[in-house]
């Protein structure tokens, strides 16, 4: 009986002491969140991020400031803004938590390709914020203000905008992960690249819609501004899709190689 409890015992502590890794994994990452986010605080307070992120909307204001209708939005704003600021800065280190608790199951080769992959994921990212930034909402801003009429006079409020320029950055950051997306799946033998070469004209179709309910205001060419990189990421995600799937063959062949000679022993 007693050895039977043991056997038990040396079973469930593998399972136990990833219980206990995983427990001071997250115990960190909410340490770094904690830590982060009082810089971000400290950040937000002692500087006018309010004037930063109105940077894009800014010459359309013609020196008129953002309203708010609340006694408190302006600090909701606030908070919102640290919070944000403060997953950024916190990203690293979560990365790194998530990484180091997953890359003991993982084989060497894996474990090199992961990295990169991770550290592209993050670069398509910030290109889609920058994106959304720095060209979809100075040309959305400018179309708008072109519409010229005597009876709509602009009252942009500040709930209104960062709510804009917050959900319109997230979105971007998404739709530019599409070639990490196809990674994952060609990868896990869900997709192929001769399967997205040949519904090539149902993505284009797919794509355009999906990049029509991602920007706001049903603007044609605001629409075409996401649509056209982001169609290009497709074509791209077919040459990341035949690398991988290659790669996939040769493993598989290699496996199929070496059952024979196993078989025989």
């Amino acid at each position: 009986m007693a050895l039977d409890q043991q056997d038990t015992a040396s079973a469930e502590m593998p399972f136990l002491d990833h219980l206990e890794e995983l427990r001071w994994r997250i115990f960190k990452s909410l340490l770094a969140l904690i830590v982060t986010f009082a810089v971000s605080m400290w950040v937000c307070t002692n500087i006018d991020v309010f004037a930063l992120l109105a940077a894009p909307i800014k010459p359309y204001l013609h020196g008129k400031p953002l309203y708010y209708t609340h006694p408190v939005e302006k600090f909701t704003i606030l908070m919102q803004v640290a919070v944000g600021l403060a997953l950024a800065m916190a990203s690293p280190v979560l990365l790194y938590q998530v990484w180091a608790f997953l890359s003991p199951a993982l084989t060497k080769r894996e474990r090199t390709v992961v990295i990169p992959v991770f550290a592209f994921a993050l670069v398509l990212f910030a290109s889609g914020v920058a994106m959304a930034n720095m060209v979809f909402i100075p040309i959305t801003m400018k179309l708008l203000e072109g519409i010229k009429t005597d009876m709509l006079a602009p009252l942009l409020t500040a709930s209104e905008y960062y709510g804009f320029i917050i959900t319109t950055s997230l979105a971007f950051g998404a739709v530019f992960e599409l070639p990490i997306l196809v990674l994952l799946l060609t990868a896990l033998g869900l997709v192929t690249p001769k399967l997205m070469s040949k519904y090539r004209r149902h993505a284009f179709v797919a794509l355009l819609l999906i990049c029509e309910i991602a920007t706001p205001g049903d603007l044609i060419i605001s629409t075409l501004v996401l649509f056209v990189p982001v169609y290009g990421l497709y074509e791209l995600s077919i040459i990341v899709s035949w690398f991988v799937y290659r790669a996939r063959q040769r493993r598989q062949a290699a496996r199929d190689a070496e059952a024979p000679g196993e078989h025989a022993a």
